[in-house]
């Protein structure tokens, strides 16, 4: 019917503004509307809802909502308040059913065919007895299903404590904690999708955003949100949101990472837009006619100085400092200079160019980094009294290269952002360097965002509406935290109560491999469990011990690949390992990808260990451990990350002696 109307809208030119008006956005809806209905490959149906007498009839639960010619509903979109029951109903609460469908499928083949019924007591012993969660046929067909290196939805299987998140109220701040492999990440994802269905107004034209924490990352997860109809939330990483556009491929050291994301720094920047608002070293003096004009250093001074005390930002304040230059140097020739007149003859003459640009030069935020970074003098004036000097040294950047074909850091992305809130647009640029706000925003990985980053991703909140997913336990980066309590008081603080919710129990990792994982979470963060895992049975880890890693490496991955079959495996290796074991593979001939190069197309994927937070596997090789401990800042925690990557299989190659947590495994 979409693609019917489509084809019969009429877009010819002429018409009243009016009917030129309701044809385009008649025809907005209708694209809309077609994106929604563009599930791929996806089955359309996975549930059905059967009520008691009195509550009404079945109901097919679907990606989206479907009528027909009568519009009345054949499939119910599964965020439709008539889809509530399919996820929330119990034994004890079944919310008015008799019976919950489930249909397991791969695609558009419909696998099995997985009922629960309620008020039938046996039944429901029955149901508890296999783990306490709904639908549970259906959810072990998804998880023992082979990965494909893209994340998938969980619409289908969508566990009772996961809905609660996903329907949440939308205003205010949601915090999520939940342990690997509890589906933290689906359920944000999952969630943005149901805010854009249940508040479609005004969400869809103040935007959706979700951020990820490296580009590998949001390649794994692209694929979730058109497979369930939402094609308009913006998916990104933090350097996505510099104004004006930056390159930024570079990672810096643990201790530049950490100065960089300091709070400190907002005086440091502070400090060097004030470093560029300057008097006059010498009177500019030129000639004009018949006389000379002349504008002093106390004239200059004066001119900035209320320039700073009328204008917030900086670039805000050019137009201002050029019509006081102007005025002050008419004002003192002998006779009378028109100051408008003045500005069309000399405005692009040298001296007048030198005093504006020395004075209040347009600047961008690549630029004054860019000259603070590579000047000693500049980078100890604004940091004197703020950092040390070993401190501020890890800022020092190497070369005078234009400043458009730099490559900064990751972490250089939230100071680009503060320098862009105190210099303002430029002039005349300003739909260019405008900062775009959203409605709602997605956090995951929030974890590891140092307190500047923090304060980057509250410039985009339009009104403080923010979904916040992560780990404490996998909290890795320079700036890891013990709690949430810290990185919550670093966001927007709005009227509508703190909302904090847990996931506990462990879909995703069978039970073998969070025993492991659970070792080295005693030493990682002493003060968290482990989520619970509902797969009892799984293979036990594998432990080997080698003379020489990258002569065993090729041998031991294509052993994993026999075991997995269709799966993919990702050999997880420390930072100072990736080249070494890279050339390894290379020359043993064994097919493989690299995660910054391919992400997770490749049926074995090389990640380096920083990389690898969020990602899930089939199976997962984790080399050295003891150098991973060794090399990051945040070791074990870094080891636990690696250890629960994988759905089937986890295995573990080294050649240095185990960490003590993990001595004890036996080894073949």
């Amino acid at each position: 019917m979409a693609r019917k109307l489509s084809s019969s809208l009429e877009v010819g030119a002429g018409g009243t503004n009016q009917a030129r008006f309701e044809r385009e956005a008649f025809t907005e809806n209708i694209v809309d509307r077609l994106q929604q209905l563009n599930i791929g490959d996806a089955s359309l149906i996975f549930g059905r809802i059967d009520h008691d007498e009195g509550f009404g009839d079945s109901l097919y639960i679907g990606r989206v909502g479907v009528w027909d010619r009568a519009q009345d509903p054949v499939v119910v979109d599964w965020r439709a308040p008539a889809s509530e029951p399919f996820y929330r109903a119990t034994g004890s609460d079944p919310l008015g059913l008799d019976r919950r469908r489930h249909f397991a499928t791969r695609g558009r083949t419909l696998l099995d065919i997985d009922d629960e019924f309620f008020g039938d007591l046996s039944r429901l012993d029955e149901q508890a007895a296999a783990g306490k969660v709904q639908g549970h046929g259906a959810l072990i067909t998804a998880l023992e299903t082979a990965r494909t290196g893209r994340l998938g939805d969980i619409v289908a299987t969508i566990q009772g404590e996961q809905d609660e998140i996903i329907r949440a109220p939308l205003p205010g701040l949601l915090v999520v904690q939940g342990g690997p492999g509890t589906g933290k990440t689906v359920v944000a994802l999952h969630r943005a999708a149901y805010l854009l269905y249940s508040h479609r107004f005004p969400l869809q034209d103040q935007g959706v955003l979700v951020l990820g924490p490296n580009r590998l990352f949001l390649a794994y997860i692209e694929q979730v949100l058109p497979s369930l109809g939402e094609a308009g939330v913006r998916l990104a990483v933090l350097s996505d949101l510099v104004v004006p556009k930056v390159r930024t491929d570079r990672l810096d050291s643990e201790d530049a990472a950490a100065v960089k994301g300091d709070l400190r720094m907002v005086e440091v920047i502070r400090r060097a837009v004030r470093q560029r608002q300057r008097k006059l070293r010498s009177d500019l003096v030129f000639g004009y006619g018949l006389q000379n004009l002349r504008l002093t250093v106390f004239e200059s001074e004066m001119i900035v100085k209320e320039a700073q005390r009328r204008y917030r930002t900086h670039n805000a304040a050019r137009k201002y400092v050029e019509n006081e230059v102007f005025a002050a140097l008419a004002n003192s020739g002998r006779e009378e200079v028109d100051p408008q007149e003045l500005r069309d003859r000399m405005r692009w003459t040298m001296p007048i160019r030198e005093t504006l640009e020395w004075m209040w030069p347009v600047l961008t935020p690549a630029q004054l980094l860019h000259d603070l970074f590579r000047s000693v003098r500049l980078l100890q004036a604004a940091g004197r009294g703020v950092f040390s000097e070993d401190e501020l040294g890890t800022l020092a950047m190497d070369g005078d290269e234009h400043t458009a074909h730099i490559v900064w850091a990751f972490n250089d992305a939230p100071l680009l952002d503060e320098a862009r809130a105190h210099l303002g647009a430029r002039p005349k640029r300003k739909e260019l360097d405008d900062v775009r706000t959203y409605g709602h925003i997605v956090v995951d990985e929030a974890q590891d965002l140092s307190p500047m980053a923090l304060r980057m991703v509250s410039r985009r909140s339009l009104n403080g509406s923010m979904t916040v997913v992560g780990d404490i336990a996998q909290a890795t980066g320079s700036w890891a935290r013990d709690s949430w309590t810290e990185l919550i008081e670093q966001l927007p603080q709005t009227k509508h109560e703190l909302q904090r919710r847990e996931l506990t129990t462990g879909y995703r990792i069978p039970a073998p491999a969070m025993e492991l994982a659970a070792k080295v979470l005693t030493e990682a963060a002493p003060g968290l469990k482990p989520p619970v895992a509902i797969r009892n049975e799984g293979a036990e880890p594998k432990v080997t011990r080698v003379d020489d890693l990258a002569a065993a490496l090729p041998g031991a991955v294509l052993a994993e690949l026999a075991e997995i079959d269709a799966g993919n495996v990702a050999v997880i290796v420390p930072r100072s390992l990736v080249e070494p074991l890279t050339a390894a593979l290379t020359e043993a001939d064994v097919a493989f990808g690299g995660a910054t190069r391919s992400g997770l197309d490749k049926q074995v994927t090389i990640v380096p260990v920083q990389l690898v937070k969020g990602l899930e596997v089939d199976a997962t090789l984790v080399v050295e451990p003891a150098r991973t401990i060794r090399e990051e800042r945040q070791g074990m925690r870094a080891l636990y990350v690696a250890l629960t990557r994988a759905t089937k299989r986890v295995g573990i190659l080294h050649a240095e002696p185990l960490p003590a947590v993990l001595s004890q495994t036996e080894e073949p």
